[in-house]
């Protein structure tokens, strides 16, 4: 396995483990009974503040999946592996759970920055396979 792949995969069972904060924190605001209706899953119901960032971080995480695993994907299908892809993934992976542990503790600049530099590395990854770095 590349170790391009390798940070893929932890990246994509990481982001699967994102949810459990949030989870956690609806048992203990609603309940067994009120966490598992299925009438009333997002209805605004009692929530701590930085569950509901979990919440929309843990998104967040899975909509940048959809750019960096098919990029990943793609550099494993053409064979390509360069110092630049392999730092790349890496910088991906901790850009991601450094955004989510910001994103959920409510620090604005720290988002931004923790988006913006694993965009950058998707961005490698992409570059890398138009032939352009």
């Amino acid at each position: 396995m590349t170790q391009e792949l390798h940070w893929m995969i932890l990246t994509v069972l990481m982001t699967a483990l994102f949810w459990l904060p949030y989870l956690l924190d609806r048992l203990l605001s609603r309940g067994l009974v009120g966490t598992v209706r299925s009438d009333t899953p997002e209805t605004g119901e009692q929530q701590s503040i930085w569950a509901k960032r979990a919440m929309k971080a843990h998104e967040n995480a899975v909509e940048n999946l959809a750019v960096f695993s098919p990029a990943v994907l793609v550099l494993h299908a053409l064979n390509i592996s360069t110092p630049a892809t392999r730092l790349a993934v890496v910088v991906y992976f901790f850009a991601r759970l450094a955004h989510y542990v910001v994103y959920t503790a409510g620090i604005p600049l720290g988002r931004t920055l923790t988006f913006t530099v694993g965009w950058l590395a998707q961005l490698v990854l992409i570059a890398t396979i138009l032939g352009w770095i």
